[in-house]
Protein backbone atom coordinates (compact mmCIF):
# COMPACT_ATOMS: atom_id res chain seq x y z
CA UNK A 1 0.00 0.00 0.00
CA UNK A 2 1.01 3.65 -0.82
CA UNK A 3 2.22 5.62 2.05
CA UNK A 4 0.22 8.71 1.49
CA UNK A 5 -0.37 10.42 4.45
CA UNK A 6 -1.09 13.96 6.14
CA UNK A 7 2.92 14.72 7.26
CA UNK A 8 2.81 17.80 9.90
CA UNK A 9 0.14 19.90 11.30
CA UNK A 10 -1.47 21.50 8.61
CA UNK A 11 -0.88 25.02 10.71
CA UNK A 12 2.09 24.73 10.30
CA UNK A 13 1.92 24.67 6.74
CA UNK A 14 -0.30 28.02 6.45
CA UNK A 15 -3.44 25.96 6.74
CA UNK A 16 -6.59 26.20 9.06
CA UNK A 17 -7.22 22.62 9.48
CA UNK A 18 -10.81 23.24 10.41
CA UNK A 19 -11.36 25.17 6.66
CA UNK A 20 -10.05 22.06 5.29
CA UNK A 21 -12.82 20.38 6.53
CA UNK A 22 -15.16 22.14 4.24
CA UNK A 23 -13.58 19.52 1.62
CA UNK A 24 -15.14 16.79 3.27
CA UNK A 25 -18.55 18.62 3.71
CA UNK A 26 -18.78 19.59 0.24
CA UNK A 27 -17.40 16.87 -2.02
CA UNK A 28 -19.16 14.52 0.78
CA UNK A 29 -22.33 15.51 -0.08
CA UNK A 30 -21.57 14.62 -3.76
CA UNK A 31 -21.43 11.18 -2.59
CA UNK A 32 -24.33 11.46 -0.31
CA UNK A 33 -26.23 12.35 -2.72
CA UNK A 34 -25.46 9.72 -5.36
CA UNK A 35 -23.97 12.13 -7.76
CA UNK A 36 -20.36 10.67 -7.22
CA UNK A 37 -19.18 7.09 -6.13
CA UNK A 38 -16.29 7.94 -4.23
CA UNK A 39 -13.32 10.49 -4.50
CA UNK A 40 -10.09 11.13 -2.53
CA UNK A 41 -8.18 14.43 -3.09
CA UNK A 42 -4.38 15.51 -1.59
CA UNK A 43 -3.04 18.78 -0.98
CA UNK A 44 0.52 19.94 -0.14
CA UNK A 45 2.41 22.56 0.63
CA UNK A 46 6.01 23.16 0.66
CA UNK A 47 7.04 19.59 -0.45
CA UNK A 48 4.58 18.40 2.67
CA UNK A 49 1.38 16.45 2.75
CA UNK A 50 -1.18 18.56 4.24
CA UNK A 51 -4.40 17.24 3.63
CA UNK A 52 -5.31 13.59 2.74
CA UNK A 53 -9.37 12.38 2.44
CA UNK A 54 -11.83 10.14 0.97
CA UNK A 55 -15.17 9.16 0.87
CA UNK A 56 -17.63 7.04 -1.03
CA UNK A 57 -16.75 3.89 -3.03
CA UNK A 58 -13.91 2.53 -5.19
CA UNK A 59 -16.93 0.08 -6.75
CA UNK A 60 -20.42 1.18 -5.81
CA UNK A 61 -21.88 -2.16 -7.01
CA UNK A 62 -19.69 -4.40 -4.36
CA UNK A 63 -19.25 -2.11 -1.18
CA UNK A 64 -15.74 -1.55 -1.84
CA UNK A 65 -14.69 1.70 -0.46
CA UNK A 66 -11.85 4.19 -1.57
CA UNK A 67 -8.53 3.42 -0.06
CA UNK A 68 -5.43 4.93 -0.69
CA UNK A 69 -3.91 2.32 -3.36
CA UNK A 70 -6.92 2.53 -5.19
CA UNK A 71 -6.18 2.71 -8.87
CA UNK A 72 -7.40 5.43 -10.94
CA UNK A 73 -7.69 5.68 -14.72
CA UNK A 74 -6.56 9.26 -15.35
CA UNK A 75 -6.80 9.78 -19.05
CA UNK A 76 -5.60 12.59 -20.06
CA UNK A 77 -3.39 13.18 -16.69
CA UNK A 78 -0.91 10.64 -19.00
CA UNK A 79 -0.52 14.14 -21.19
CA UNK A 80 1.80 15.81 -18.57
CA UNK A 81 3.68 13.06 -18.71
CA UNK A 82 4.12 12.12 -22.78
CA UNK A 83 5.05 16.10 -22.21
CA UNK A 84 7.49 15.61 -19.87
CA UNK A 85 8.94 12.46 -21.92
CA UNK A 86 9.34 14.47 -25.20
CA UNK A 87 11.23 17.05 -22.91
CA UNK A 88 13.37 15.12 -21.72
CA UNK A 89 14.51 14.23 -25.13
CA UNK A 90 14.57 17.72 -26.19
CA UNK A 91 17.20 18.05 -23.49
CA UNK A 92 19.18 15.64 -24.92
CA UNK A 93 19.49 17.30 -28.47
CA UNK A 94 16.94 14.85 -29.91
CA UNK A 95 15.41 17.52 -31.90
CA UNK A 96 14.20 21.09 -31.98
CA UNK A 97 10.58 22.64 -30.85
CA UNK A 98 10.33 24.40 -34.11
CA UNK A 99 11.25 21.11 -36.21
CA UNK A 100 8.47 19.68 -38.81
CA UNK A 101 7.95 16.45 -37.03
CA UNK A 102 8.18 14.65 -40.58
CA UNK A 103 11.32 14.87 -40.17
CA UNK A 104 10.37 11.29 -37.56
CA UNK A 105 7.31 11.00 -38.79
CA UNK A 106 7.00 10.72 -42.56
CA UNK A 107 3.00 10.38 -42.87
CA UNK A 108 2.90 14.34 -41.64
CA UNK A 109 4.70 15.10 -44.63
CA UNK A 110 2.16 16.91 -46.83
CA UNK A 111 -0.87 18.28 -44.24
CA UNK A 112 -4.46 19.36 -46.17
CA UNK A 113 -6.27 21.71 -44.03
CA UNK A 114 -10.45 21.61 -44.29
CA UNK A 115 -11.61 24.80 -45.41
CA UNK A 116 -15.29 23.94 -46.20
CA UNK A 117 -18.05 21.81 -47.18
CA UNK A 118 -19.29 19.07 -45.28
CA UNK A 119 -17.71 15.28 -43.49
CA UNK A 120 -19.35 13.89 -46.69
CA UNK A 121 -17.65 15.63 -49.27
CA UNK A 122 -14.57 18.25 -47.25
CA UNK A 123 -12.53 20.73 -49.37
CA UNK A 124 -9.08 20.65 -48.27
CA UNK A 125 -5.95 22.86 -49.03
CA UNK A 126 -1.99 22.40 -48.33
CA UNK A 127 -0.78 23.41 -44.93
CA UNK A 128 0.94 26.82 -45.50
CA UNK A 129 3.69 25.44 -43.16
CA UNK A 130 4.15 21.94 -41.29
CA UNK A 131 2.99 20.90 -38.16
CA UNK A 132 6.10 21.15 -35.79
CA UNK A 133 6.75 19.69 -32.45
CA UNK A 134 5.80 23.08 -30.53
CA UNK A 135 2.72 22.57 -32.05
CA UNK A 136 2.10 18.94 -30.59
CA UNK A 137 3.09 20.29 -27.65
CA UNK A 138 0.35 23.47 -27.25
CA UNK A 139 -2.86 21.46 -29.30
CA UNK A 140 -1.96 24.09 -31.89
CA UNK A 141 -0.95 21.70 -34.64
CA UNK A 142 -4.78 21.31 -35.77
CA UNK A 143 -5.35 18.03 -35.05
CA UNK A 144 -8.95 17.45 -33.29
CA UNK A 145 -10.71 14.83 -31.14
CA UNK A 146 -13.92 12.87 -32.53
CA UNK A 147 -15.77 13.36 -29.66
CA UNK A 148 -16.02 16.82 -30.47
CA UNK A 149 -18.94 16.90 -32.46
CA UNK A 150 -18.50 20.64 -33.34
CA UNK A 151 -16.67 20.70 -37.30
CA UNK A 152 -16.73 18.31 -40.36
CA UNK A 153 -13.28 17.26 -39.50
CA UNK A 154 -14.38 15.71 -35.97
CA UNK A 155 -16.98 13.59 -37.85
CA UNK A 156 -14.09 12.59 -40.40
CA UNK A 157 -12.83 11.21 -37.32
CA UNK A 158 -15.18 9.45 -35.94
CA UNK A 159 -16.05 7.77 -39.02
CA UNK A 160 -12.07 6.52 -39.41
CA UNK A 161 -13.01 5.10 -35.90
CA UNK A 162 -12.18 7.61 -33.56
CA UNK A 163 -14.27 8.65 -30.86
CA UNK A 164 -13.55 8.08 -27.16
CA UNK A 165 -11.09 5.31 -28.02
CA UNK A 166 -8.74 4.35 -31.17
CA UNK A 167 -9.92 1.28 -33.33
CA UNK A 168 -9.71 -2.52 -32.11
CA UNK A 169 -5.71 -3.90 -33.65
CA UNK A 170 -4.49 -0.61 -34.67
CA UNK A 171 -1.15 0.33 -32.59
CA UNK A 172 0.08 4.35 -32.15
CA UNK A 173 1.96 4.02 -35.27
CA UNK A 174 -0.95 3.13 -37.64
CA UNK A 175 -3.29 5.47 -35.56
CA UNK A 176 -0.70 8.13 -36.57
CA UNK A 177 -1.32 7.03 -40.34
CA UNK A 178 -5.00 7.66 -40.07
CA UNK A 179 -4.78 11.32 -37.96
CA UNK A 180 -2.41 11.92 -41.26
CA UNK A 181 -4.46 11.31 -43.95
CA UNK A 182 -7.40 13.09 -42.19
CA UNK A 183 -7.43 16.97 -42.83
CA UNK A 184 -6.36 19.66 -40.03
CA UNK A 185 -9.10 21.71 -38.81
CA UNK A 186 -6.67 25.03 -39.16
CA UNK A 187 -3.33 26.33 -40.11
CA UNK A 188 -0.60 24.64 -37.83
CA UNK A 189 -0.13 27.41 -35.04
CA UNK A 190 -3.17 29.35 -35.94
CA UNK A 191 -5.27 28.80 -33.29
CA UNK A 192 -5.81 26.18 -29.92
CA UNK A 193 -7.66 23.24 -30.49
CA UNK A 194 -7.84 20.30 -27.80
CA UNK A 195 -6.81 17.17 -29.96
CA UNK A 196 -5.00 13.53 -30.43
CA UNK A 197 -1.68 16.06 -30.70
CA UNK A 198 0.02 14.56 -27.41
CA UNK A 199 -0.90 10.75 -28.88
CA UNK A 200 1.10 12.18 -31.95
CA UNK A 201 3.97 13.00 -29.56
CA UNK A 202 4.05 10.06 -27.78
CA UNK A 203 4.18 8.15 -31.45
CA UNK A 204 7.00 10.72 -31.88
CA UNK A 205 8.65 9.93 -28.90
CA UNK A 206 8.89 6.22 -29.45
CA UNK A 207 10.74 6.94 -32.87
CA UNK A 208 13.26 8.88 -31.40
CA UNK A 209 13.93 6.84 -28.32
CA UNK A 210 14.25 4.07 -30.34
CA UNK A 211 11.45 2.53 -27.11
CA UNK A 212 7.91 1.94 -26.95
CA UNK A 213 6.07 4.57 -25.09
CA UNK A 214 5.89 2.13 -22.04
CA UNK A 215 8.77 1.19 -22.04
CA UNK A 216 10.07 4.84 -22.15
CA UNK A 217 7.92 5.55 -19.40
CA UNK A 218 9.08 3.01 -17.29
CA UNK A 219 12.89 3.24 -17.54
CA UNK A 220 13.13 6.58 -18.26
CA UNK A 221 10.18 8.41 -15.79
CA UNK A 222 8.21 5.98 -13.80
CA UNK A 223 10.88 4.04 -12.20
CA UNK A 224 13.63 7.00 -11.34
CA UNK A 225 11.07 8.90 -9.58
CA UNK A 226 8.89 5.71 -7.61
CA UNK A 227 5.70 5.87 -9.97
CA UNK A 228 5.66 1.96 -9.30
CA UNK A 229 1.72 1.42 -9.59
CA UNK A 230 1.60 3.55 -12.99
CA UNK A 231 0.95 2.10 -16.07
CA UNK A 232 -1.17 1.59 -19.00
CA UNK A 233 -2.78 -1.79 -17.80
CA UNK A 234 -3.93 -3.04 -14.56
CA UNK A 235 -2.58 -6.37 -14.09
CA UNK A 236 -4.92 -9.26 -12.57
CA UNK A 237 -3.37 -8.89 -9.41
CA UNK A 238 -4.01 -5.23 -9.18
CA UNK A 239 -7.68 -5.89 -10.13
CA UNK A 240 -9.50 -5.35 -6.45
CA UNK A 241 -7.54 -2.15 -6.01
CA UNK A 242 -9.34 -0.67 -9.65
CA UNK A 243 -11.77 2.16 -9.21
CA UNK A 244 -15.15 1.41 -11.11
CA UNK A 245 -16.40 4.07 -14.07
CA UNK A 246 -19.25 5.57 -13.83
CA UNK A 247 -21.37 8.11 -15.98
CA UNK A 248 -24.10 10.68 -14.67
CA UNK A 249 -27.85 9.12 -15.15
CA UNK A 250 -30.11 11.11 -17.64
CA UNK A 251 -32.35 13.22 -15.93
CA UNK A 252 -31.04 12.55 -12.38
CA UNK A 253 -26.80 12.78 -12.93
CA UNK A 254 -26.93 9.83 -10.57
CA UNK A 255 -23.33 7.44 -10.87
CA UNK A 256 -24.65 4.84 -12.83
CA UNK A 257 -21.36 2.09 -13.56
CA UNK A 258 -19.96 1.77 -17.20
CA UNK A 259 -18.09 -1.67 -17.54
CA UNK A 260 -18.00 -1.33 -20.85
CA UNK A 261 -16.12 1.56 -21.77
CA UNK A 262 -14.31 1.01 -18.15
CA UNK A 263 -12.90 -2.24 -18.79
CA UNK A 264 -10.50 -1.32 -21.01
CA UNK A 265 -8.03 -0.60 -18.69
CA UNK A 266 -7.88 -4.30 -17.67
CA UNK A 267 -6.24 -5.42 -21.12
CA UNK A 268 -3.65 -4.44 -22.77
CA UNK A 269 -4.21 -1.41 -25.53
CA UNK A 270 -3.45 -2.36 -28.81
CA UNK A 271 -2.61 1.69 -29.05
CA UNK A 272 -0.66 3.08 -26.26
CA UNK A 273 -2.24 6.48 -26.27
CA UNK A 274 0.32 9.27 -24.89
CA UNK A 275 -2.74 11.56 -24.37
CA UNK A 276 -5.08 9.31 -22.17
CA UNK A 277 -3.66 5.80 -21.59
CA UNK A 278 -2.51 5.79 -17.83
CA UNK A 279 -4.03 4.34 -14.80
CA UNK A 280 -2.30 5.16 -11.28
CA UNK A 281 -2.91 5.53 -7.76
CA UNK A 282 -2.98 9.25 -5.38
CA UNK A 283 0.75 8.49 -3.95
CA UNK A 284 2.22 7.56 -7.48
CA UNK A 285 1.05 10.78 -9.08
CA UNK A 286 1.57 12.88 -6.16
CA UNK A 287 5.33 12.02 -6.51
CA UNK A 288 4.75 13.28 -9.85
CA UNK A 289 3.24 16.60 -9.06
CA UNK A 290 5.90 17.06 -6.22
CA UNK A 291 8.93 16.16 -9.50
CA UNK A 292 7.07 19.16 -11.09
CA UNK A 293 6.41 21.06 -7.84
CA UNK A 294 10.78 20.67 -7.58
CA UNK A 295 11.48 21.87 -10.40
CA UNK A 296 12.00 18.54 -12.66
CA UNK A 297 14.09 16.57 -9.54
CA UNK A 298 12.67 13.81 -6.96
CA UNK A 299 14.40 12.01 -4.75
CA UNK A 300 17.71 13.24 -5.90
CA UNK A 301 16.41 12.05 -9.15
CA UNK A 302 16.66 14.57 -11.63
CA UNK A 303 14.96 14.22 -15.02
CA UNK A 304 14.58 18.09 -16.37
CA UNK A 305 16.58 20.84 -15.15
CA UNK A 306 14.60 23.50 -13.52
CA UNK A 307 15.14 25.84 -16.56
CA UNK A 308 12.80 23.32 -18.41
CA UNK A 309 9.97 23.09 -16.44
CA UNK A 310 9.74 26.72 -15.74
CA UNK A 311 9.65 27.09 -19.89
CA UNK A 312 7.07 24.32 -20.55
CA UNK A 313 4.59 26.05 -18.09
CA UNK A 314 4.62 29.50 -18.85
CA UNK A 315 2.03 30.50 -21.64
CA UNK A 316 3.16 29.68 -25.24
CA UNK A 317 -0.36 30.92 -26.35
CA UNK A 318 1.18 33.98 -29.45
CA UNK A 319 0.83 37.21 -27.88
CA UNK A 320 -0.12 35.76 -24.35
CA UNK A 321 -3.68 35.47 -25.22
CA UNK A 322 -6.00 32.74 -22.99
CA UNK A 323 -7.92 30.21 -24.33
CA UNK A 324 -11.07 32.05 -24.79
CA UNK A 325 -9.23 34.31 -27.56
CA UNK A 326 -7.08 31.48 -29.36
CA UNK A 327 -8.67 28.57 -28.55
CA UNK A 328 -11.69 26.98 -30.45
CA UNK A 329 -15.10 27.53 -28.13
CA UNK A 330 -15.10 23.47 -27.00
CA UNK A 331 -15.19 21.17 -24.34
CA UNK A 332 -11.12 21.02 -22.87
CA UNK A 333 -10.10 19.92 -19.28
CA UNK A 334 -9.90 23.44 -17.86
CA UNK A 335 -11.76 26.69 -18.25
CA UNK A 336 -10.98 28.95 -21.01
CA UNK A 337 -11.05 32.33 -19.70
CA UNK A 338 -8.07 33.54 -18.11
CA UNK A 339 -6.16 30.33 -18.74
CA UNK A 340 -3.21 30.11 -21.56
CA UNK A 341 -1.64 26.98 -22.33
CA UNK A 342 2.49 25.44 -21.71
CA UNK A 343 4.36 22.87 -22.72
CA UNK A 344 1.75 19.88 -21.76
CA UNK A 345 0.14 21.85 -19.53
CA UNK A 346 -2.88 24.74 -18.71
CA UNK A 347 -1.35 27.94 -17.23
CA UNK A 348 -3.09 30.74 -15.30
CA UNK A 349 -2.91 33.89 -17.04
CA UNK A 350 -5.40 36.05 -14.92
CA UNK A 351 -7.28 34.56 -11.71
CA UNK A 352 -9.72 37.70 -12.39
CA UNK A 353 -10.82 36.75 -15.57
CA UNK A 354 -10.86 32.77 -14.50
CA UNK A 355 -12.99 34.03 -10.97
CA UNK A 356 -10.47 31.39 -9.10
CA UNK A 357 -8.27 32.45 -6.21
CA UNK A 358 -5.42 30.47 -7.45
CA UNK A 359 -2.65 32.20 -8.48
CA UNK A 360 -1.15 33.68 -11.85
CA UNK A 361 1.14 30.93 -12.84
CA UNK A 362 -0.33 27.84 -11.44
CA UNK A 363 -0.23 24.92 -14.01
CA UNK A 364 -2.70 22.06 -14.08
CA UNK A 365 -4.73 19.61 -16.32
CA UNK A 366 -7.11 16.91 -15.66
CA UNK A 367 -8.92 13.90 -17.10
CA UNK A 368 -12.17 13.08 -18.54
CA UNK A 369 -12.83 10.89 -15.47
CA UNK A 370 -13.01 14.05 -13.39
CA UNK A 371 -9.57 13.53 -11.83
CA UNK A 372 -7.27 16.42 -11.58
CA UNK A 373 -4.41 18.42 -10.08
CA UNK A 374 -2.49 21.54 -10.03
CA UNK A 375 0.51 23.05 -9.04
CA UNK A 376 0.96 26.80 -7.44
CA UNK A 377 4.44 27.83 -7.70
CA UNK A 378 3.55 31.45 -6.27
CA UNK A 379 2.75 29.32 -2.78
CA UNK A 380 4.07 26.19 -3.24
CA UNK A 381 0.93 24.31 -3.46
CA UNK A 382 -0.02 21.27 -4.95
CA UNK A 383 -3.42 19.69 -5.00
CA UNK A 384 -4.61 16.33 -6.85
CA UNK A 385 -8.08 15.01 -7.10
CA UNK A 386 -9.33 11.36 -7.73
CA UNK A 387 -12.85 9.87 -8.82
CA UNK A 388 -14.32 8.17 -11.74
CA UNK A 389 -17.28 10.20 -13.19
CA UNK A 390 -16.91 10.79 -16.67
CA UNK A 391 -17.29 13.52 -18.44
CA UNK A 392 -15.37 15.56 -16.24
CA UNK A 393 -17.96 18.52 -17.48
CA UNK A 394 -20.66 17.24 -15.22
CA UNK A 395 -20.18 18.64 -11.71
CA UNK A 396 -17.85 21.90 -11.23
CA UNK A 397 -15.06 19.65 -8.96
CA UNK A 398 -12.36 21.47 -10.34
CA UNK A 399 -13.42 25.16 -9.63
CA UNK A 400 -15.39 24.46 -6.31
CA UNK A 401 -12.23 21.90 -4.92
CA UNK A 402 -9.47 25.50 -5.46
CA UNK A 403 -12.30 27.67 -3.49
CA UNK A 404 -12.00 25.08 -0.84
CA UNK A 405 -8.46 24.73 -0.32
CA UNK A 406 -7.44 28.29 -0.96
CA UNK A 407 -10.39 29.48 1.49
CA UNK A 408 -8.49 27.41 4.23
CA UNK A 409 -4.58 29.31 3.87
CA UNK A 410 -4.50 31.67 6.92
Amino acid sequence: MTDLKVETDPGELGFDARRLARIDDRFGRYVDEGLLPGWLTVVTRHGKVAYVSSAGYRDLEAGLPVEVDTRWRIFSMTKPVTSVAAMMLFEEGAFELTDPIHHWLPEFAEPRVYTKGSALRPVTEPATEPIRVWHLLTHTAGLTYGFHHAHPVDALYRAAGFEWSTPPGKDLAACCEAWAGLPLVFQPGSEWNYSVATDVLGRLVEVVSGMSLDEFFARRIFTPIGMSSTGFRVEQDDLGSLAALYVPEPGTRRAVRNDAFGDAITRWPSCLQGGAGLASTAGDYHRFTQFLARGGELGGQRLLSRRTVEFMTRNHLPGGADLEAFGRPLFAEMPFHGFGFGLGFSVLTDPVAAKTLSSAGEFAWGGAASTAFWVDPATDVTVSLFTQLLPSSTHPLRQQLRQLVYQAMT
